[in-house]
């Protein structure tokens, strides 16, 4: 009996070792831990370059990193405005990436105004120049304090006059004219000194109150003119080259720094490799779209140097008005890394 006992006490023993070592395997196979969800805030719509660079960016990420990340990006200032949806990137508010002009950041890093200057930047080259070097990098570490880390610096481009009214060839012939800015201290003062009536307005309502005649024009880089069809309530599109601005890609820097080193570094390589492809294609379609508000009827005016000249020395001013904010020492930065290019 006592035998029998034992035999069965092994058994039982047995019995339960296997089923701990089932249930452990059981454990070792269980589902892997769902995507992390990233959303992309857009205030452009699907066919601007911007867009398109960060569903690319969302693509080179998940291809590389199966499973592990749910990037979404939206379009049309789905997720807020860009003013909105920064803040909420850096509180953690429900939008973790945002694509957005550099205004929305000033109020947190005075120094991200520099971009803002009218005639800051001759070319290009210039702007890249001082956004993939030492400036770009320091710009990009001072913001890091206040919640963002930049991925990558794609490009919003030179800003361009449209309006329903005259051809504008001088600042004369701004007088008493209605253009919406964004709400920007730099662009209203540019606008202010050039004789205009600058109007700040949301994007979104800007097609409507030109429509509507409540305002006589605006100012926005080519691509954004023609993608979101301008030429259908404006007339005359002047290109002043008055201010050239970035597009940031942006995500909350706590949630950035919480991912595996191994993520981050590809993170950062799909970003740069996606500003490579917004930049060139950006620069295509501001060449292209030209030519299409042209054959759509607008009459496109390229202002001479004299004439470039005068809008220049109408807002010189305006540096001596910002610099104290800015810092003067980092505008002489700036200004001399743009000579410096070759």
């Amino acid at each position: 009996m006592k035998k029998y006992l034992l035999m069965s006490l092994a058994a039982m023993i047995s019995f339960g070792a296997s089923s701990a070592f089932a249930e452990g395997g059981q454990e070792k196979s269980a589902a892997p831990a769902p995507a992390v969800v990233i959303k992309i805030s857009n205030g452009v719509n699907e066919l601007h370059p911007t867009y398109l660079a960060t569903k690319k960016f969302a693509d080179l990420v998940m291809a590389k990193l199966p499973g592990k990340y749910d990037i979404q990006v939206y379009a049309n200032a789905q997720l807020g405005d860009d003013v909105r949806a920064t803040e909420s990137v850096r509180m953690g508010g429900g939008v973790e990436m945002v694509a957005t002009s550099a205004s929305p950041l000033a109020g947190l890093l005075p120094q991200l105004m520099v971009l803002d200057l009218p005639f800051l930047f001759p070319t290009e080259k210039a702007a890249d120049a001082v956004l993939d070097g030492p400036i770009g990098a320091k710009m990009a570490a001072n913001l890091e304090a206040k919640g963002l880390k930049i991925l990558a610096y794609y490009e919003n481009g030179f800003r361009q006059l449209t309006n329903s009214a005259r051809d504008v060839h001088a600042p004369s012939d701004l007088k008493g004219l209605k253009i919406r800015t964004m709400e920007n201290p730099i662009h209203l003062a540019t606008w202010k000194a050039l004789g205009a009536n600058p109007t700040p307005m949301p994007f979104s309502e800007v097609f409507t109150a030109m429509q509507q005649k409540t305002i006589d024009g605006q100012e926005n880089p080519i691509p954004t003119i023609y993608l979101s069809k301008f030429n259908e309530v404006q007339k005359f599109v002047t290109l002043t080259g008055h201010v050239y601005g970035p597009h940031i890609l942006l995500i909350n820097k706590k949630m950035f720094d919480a991912f595996p080193a191994e993520d981050q570094k590809i993170m950062l390589a799909a970003a740069q490799e996606s500003a490579i492809f917004q930049r060139a294609t950006n620069r295509k379609m501001n060449s292209d779209y030209v030519d299409s508000l042209r054959n759509a009827g607008m009459t496109v005016t390229i202002l001479t140097p004299a004439e470039q000249g005068a809008f220049q020395n109408a807002v010189a001013p305006v540096y001596a008005q910002f610099e104290e904010k800015i810092g003067k020492d980092f505008i002489g930065e700036v200004l001399a890394a743009i000579k410096a290019v070759k």
